[in-house]
């Protein structure tokens, strides 16, 4: 699946409240805009970027970001181990 999809629609990629303090603790962060941080991440050129199933999984810096292809729900991140 074409990545530019998700590129193109980065403005429409959000998290709900819990989503927050679940990345927060899974990556260990201790910052204000989590949302803003995973969108930076996306972005990023070294990102590797595909689609399986209903969702997008973005791979960078040993960390994987879990978004929804329909809503664009940063579902969850993870720290790759």
């Amino acid at each position: 699946m074409n990545k530019e999809i998700l590129l193109l629609n980065i403005k429409k990629v959000h998290t709900t409240n819990m989503g927050i303090d679940r990345i927060k603790k899974n990556l260990k962060l201790n910052i204000d805009n989590v949302v803003q941080y995973c969108k930076n991440k996306i972005l990023d050129k070294n990102c590797n970027i595909y689609k399986k199933g209903k969702n997008w999984y973005c791979e960078i810096d040993n960390i994987i970001i879990t978004i929804n292809s329909y809503s664009y729900t940063i579902i969850t991140a993870h720290i790759i181990k």
